[in-house]
């Protein structure tokens, strides 16, 4: 007698116990109606310039148009290492990779083995979580305490363990516009030495940073430089999501790994549109999109604190992370808050659940998008504060 397996799911259980995405419904919503969309991160401002618009068609008819070397194409490298605050080797440890998502999913498969657990903050961006599953990682959830958002000490040291690989990081923070301090990144140099654990962080919105604040990345603190990835992308600084042009830093011989990891998934990214980056990259003037996006961050919060909303000040990034308590007095949580916004006075933002490992957490608040032209701030407001 023939005896077949028995019956089993088409799909694999990692993936199988993938949540839909907090932010899925959200994206449709601002594909379908007139409102407003100041939910999702893609940049209504800066403007992509124009410089690379025009040297991406000049590369593609010049011929940039098949493989680069893997790593990415050298002039890119260079003015991503010129980028960065720490010393950089462009050669040694840049990897260009397809937008900041591979970047991520490169550093923990290249960190972590199926098991290993890694230590992540609540609230936080939800693709985080699901990433470090998706490669057959646990979880280690650290709480970071509202209005402020900052973890407890006790709180983090606690959830590291024998078993704890890396953490991930994201500075400055989405949802939540924290920049960590040198003092926090120290904290966390002590227990990753101790423990002997990457960092892995999530450093997209190193461009906007308020108030006199610098930018620290972990590269640049000692106890983290030497056991630290940095993840980067173009898409919100140069406005150029669509592109997909991420990196990773790292020494040189992490960089080995993340390069042999990155050849075996996405190989590389569009050629033509590296040595456009490449060339362009000089033409922004960092610092007045800065001041730019400054100015927007001003206006979003006094609209929505006008609304009626809380929130701590942003202190880098390019969202409004809300507290809509003072509004609902608890009777309706964050989803329908958004859905009444979106029909009484057609503005869209995130509800607040996506971001946090228990979504009930969430339930007041909502995440706002900044990164706008300022008309279309002002023209949000009129509708909200009109109603």
């Amino acid at each position: 007698m023939t005896h077949y397996p028995a019956a089993r799911s088409a799909v694999s259980a990692r993936a199988a116990r993938l949540p839909n995405s907090g932010l899925a419904e959200v994206f449709m919503l601002g594909r379908s109606t007139d409102a407003i969309d100041l939910a999702i991160g893609t940049p209504g401002y800066p403007e992509t310039p124009t410089a690379m618009i025009e040297e991406a068609s000049r590369a593609m008819r010049a011929g940039h148009n098949q493989y680069e070397n893997p790593a990415g194409g050298q002039l890119l490298r260079q003015r991503i290492a010129e980028m960065l605050g720490a010393p950089t080797d462009a050669d040694t440890e840049i990897t260009v990779t397809a937008g900041a998502t591979e970047a991520l999913y490169l550093a923990l498969l290249a960190t972590i083995d199926p098991g290993d657990e890694v230590v992540v903050f609540t609230p936080g961006f939800d693709q985080f979580a699901a990433a470090i599953e998706l490669v057959g990682g646990i979880p280690r959830f650290v709480r970071l305490e509202a209005p402020e958002w900052r973890f407890d000490s006790a709180t983090l040291t606690a959830a590291f363990t024998a078993r704890t690989r890396a953490v991930v990081l994201n500075t400055p923070g989405n949802p939540t516009g924290r920049v960590l301090t040198h003092d926090e990144l120290a904290e966390l140099a002590e227990l990753c030495e101790r423990w002997n654990v990457t960092v892995i962080s999530d450093e997209v919105y190193s461009t906007y940073v308020f108030d006199g604040r610098r930018h620290l990345s972990v590269a640049d603190v000692p106890g983290l430089a030497e056991r630290s990835i940095v993840v980067g992308s173009l898409s919100k600084s140069h406005a150029v999501s669509g592109w997909r042009l991420g990196f990773l830093r790292a020494d040189p011989s992490r960089t080995q790994v993340l390069q042999r990891v990155h050849q075996l998934t996405t190989l590389g990214t569009a050629a033509p549109l590296q040595h456009a980056a490449g060339l362009a990259i000089p033409s922004v003037d960092r610092e007045a999109v800065a001041a730019q996006m400054s100015a927007r961050r001003d206006l979003a919060q006094d609209i929505f604190s006008r609304l009626g909303m809380k929130f701590a000040p942003v202190e880098g990034g390019c969202y409004l992370f809300a507290d809509i308590g003072p509004l609902t007095g608890g009777r309706r949580n964050s989803q329908e808050f958004m859905r009444d916004l979106v029909d009484r006075c057609r503005v869209l933002v995130v509800p607040g659940g996506a971001f946090f490992a228990d979504p009930s957490d969430g339930d007041q608040y909502v995440r706002i998008a900044f990164n706008r032209p300022a008309e279309t701030l002002r023209t949000a407001e009129r509708q909200l504060l009109s109603v």
